[in-house]
């Protein structure tokens, strides 16, 4: 390797400060921020706004989508040309406001149903 052009490759600290979980690992991310980590050593911090730790797909907040019937909610939702077979059919047309409010409307009736369960 030619000296002088490449970054520094050292341990660095990732902080997700949602979950307040951290990590120790190598980068070449350049940062001001220090932290004595818990061997004692110093080491330069990175904060986070997401990780494994907040996300939701790692831990299990996230909203999964039924599989069963997605064709039909697709054209039902969008109003998008639907292949049969070799032919091709044109749902009717629905603005794009209209859609948004609908969506908006199921969202907030699901929050709602949701609440409503925890509650009891």
């Amino acid at each position: 390797m030619k000296k002088g052009i490449h970054p520094e490759y050292r341990e660095v600290v990732f902080k997700d400060m949602a979950a307040d979980f951290a990590i120790l690992t190598r980068s070449t991310v350049k940062t001001q921020e220090t932290i004595t980590w818990e061997d004692g050593k110093t080491y330069p911090l990175v904060y986070l706004d997401l990780s494994s730790a907040s996300h939701p797909f790692f831990t299990g907040k996230q909203k999964l989508m039924d599989t069963a019937g997605r064709i039909d909610r697709l054209t039902k939702k969008f109003g998008a040309k639907v292949a049969v077979g070799n032919q091709k059919k044109k749902a009717a047309p629905v603005s794009i406001a209209q859609k948004l409010k609908e969506a908006a409307a199921k969202s907030k009736e699901k929050e709602q149903a949701k609440e409503a369960t925890e509650k009891k």
